[in-house]
């Protein structure tokens, strides 16, 4: 009786030491489960719906391939200190491969993964070279390059007595460098006077923004990531004013800014979730980024009638203009 009382009491511990045990992901070093984190720099609709969009077409691809497939998603917001534990945590994690969306993000996790051989493929970097992100063996991407001198043509094309171009951007975004001197270079070249404001918080942006106000005609933007956090406040204020906002993006446009022309973010992130998994699956890392291409202009319909802009013209710089608003 004793003896079957000790085994019982056996298998009673047995089976709770597996019960403490139980996981609900393949463990990372099974032959058929790949772990990739995807690292968002911060919260705004733009990448949102790149990161949708990656993980979407990276789950639809492991399905078609009978991959199990372990994606890990993190939200720097915005955040050095941030984004740094983020990447010290995403390499403890032995990751197959990290996707970080925004440059901040990507330069962050190329640091972490610095003297290990785990590949990088970023998401929306519009200048790789200026973020660094350039000649590195295990480190690629997709690019949303900008066409600043497109953006201004679309400005004159329904502002053609424009005097003064206000341009707004952080000065802490590596993204907005070229665009910004590309920018100067085109407003010289015709004549236009330019003032500059910047900001490194959503605060600092917004009242850079309503010190343009009485100033300018018109204000540029690249694609920022600072100011895009803040573009629903800076809308509210230059549009107001009877101030068109022209951006580097069609999350601005989707926050009230008037007009931009870019890609479509979905195809990129659909993009980008083909060249991770294929290096996922054993090829090489490119030694070249992708660059996106697509006119598509973005106009917010009901800033456009608030700002008494008409803006048929675009119809004719461009294969598709997208409404928004009404």
């Amino acid at each position: 009786m004793k003896k079957v009382i000790s085994l019982i009491l056996v298998l009673v511990m047995v089976l709770s030491l597996f019960a403490g045990c139980s996981s609900s992901e393949p463990a990372a070093t099974s032959d058929k489960a790949l772990r990739v984190a995807i690292v968002q720099q911060l919260d705004h609709s733009s990448l949102d719906e790149i990161r949708t969009a990656i993980a979407a077409q990276l789950n639809a691809l492991a399905a078609e391939k009978g991959v199990y497939l372990i994606i890990d998603e993190y939200n720097g917001q915005n955040d050095n200190s941030v984004l740094g534990q983020i990447g010290a945590q995403v390499t403890d994690k032995k990751t197959d491969l990290i996707i970080p969306i925004g440059t901040l993000a990507a330069t962050n996790m190329v640091t972490a993964a610095e003297g290990t051989d785990t590949p990088i493929v970023y998401a929306a970097i519009s200048d790789p070279e200026s973020a660094g992100l350039t000649g590195l063996p295990t480190v690629t991407g997709v690019s949303d390059a900008l066409n600043t001198n497109f953006i201004l043509d679309m400005m004159l094309a329904v502002q053609p007595d424009v005097k003064t171009v206000g341009l707004l951007y952080s000065n802490s975004e590596v993204n907005s460098a070229t665009p910004i001197a590309e920018a100067k270079k085109y407003l010289d070249s015709k004549g236009i006077a330019y003032l500059e404001k910047t900001g490194n918080t959503s605060g600092e942006i917004v009242e850079a923004a309503a010190s343009l106000v009485g100033r300018v005609d018109a204000v540029f933007t690249p694609t920022d990531n600072v100011v895009m956090a803040a573009e629903a406040s800076v809308a509210e204020a230059l549009n107001g004013a009877g101030i068109a906002h022209y951006t580097g993006a069609d999350s601005f446009v989707l926050s009230g800014a008037f007009a931009t022309c870019g890609v479509n973010y979905t195809e990129l992130g659909t993009k980008v979730a083909d060249m991770a998994f294929e290096v996922l699956m054993g090829g090489a890392v490119p030694e070249d980024f992708h660059v996106m291409e697509g006119r598509i202009i973005t106009v917010n319909t009901e800033t456009a009638k608030a700002l008494n802009i008409d803006y048929s013209p675009f119809s004719k710089m461009a294969n598709t203009v997208k409404e928004i608003g009404e």
